[in-house]
């Protein structure tokens, strides 16, 4: 390996360690990083990209404001969903979808996968199903930052309320 290749591993690692000791210290970045798919370096980037997510009027628009949502080319009382509208930040973007396949790659080959998931790739091609799980990661990130809280898996809220 040549001196410069190391010398940009070497500092590729330093500053990798500094965002993840970041992470751990900031309390929303520690709070992205329950959600699944959202690892300390996506959490640092939605931290800096993102100004104030209570501008945002809905999850929706921070997901449209993303370009994870699909252009609607609707009239006449029939709607039609098209591509996504790629538009905000490609590198934000691709670190959710990147997020989002690791999840399916696991949901593909385990057992107790959760169902939904299941479903979401029984029906759809995977990079379409990887493109609507980052949304829904995305939708679950913007609500973290605007009311508080920590993310909970849905099977746990399912077995707390039965228990209850």
């Amino acid at each position: 390996m040549p001196i410069r290749s190391r010398a940009q591993a070497d500092q590729i690692d330093k500053l990798e360690r500094a965002i993840v000791a970041a992470a751990k210290t900031d309390k929303d970045m520690r709070r992205l990083t329950t959600i699944p798919g959202i690892g300390a370096i996506t959490a640092a980037t939605i931290k800096a990209l993102v100004p104030d997510p209570g501008g945002f009027k809905s999850a929706r628009h921070f997901a449209a404001w993303l370009g994870l949502t699909p252009r609607q080319h609707s009239s006449g009382g029939k709607e039609r969903m098209g591509r996504i509208s790629k538009m905000g930040n490609p590198e934000l973007r691709s670190l959710l979808v990147l997020g989002a396949t690791s999840i399916l790659r696991i949901a593909r080959k385990a057992d107790r996968a959760r169902p939904w998931l299941r479903a979401l790739l029984a029906r759809r091609p995977y990079k379409v199903a990887a493109v609507a799980l980052a949304n829904k990661t995305a939708r679950i990130a913007w609500a973290l930052l605007n009311k508080g809280g920590i993310y909970r898996c849905p099977e746990t809220l399912a077995t707390t309320t039965a228990a209850a």
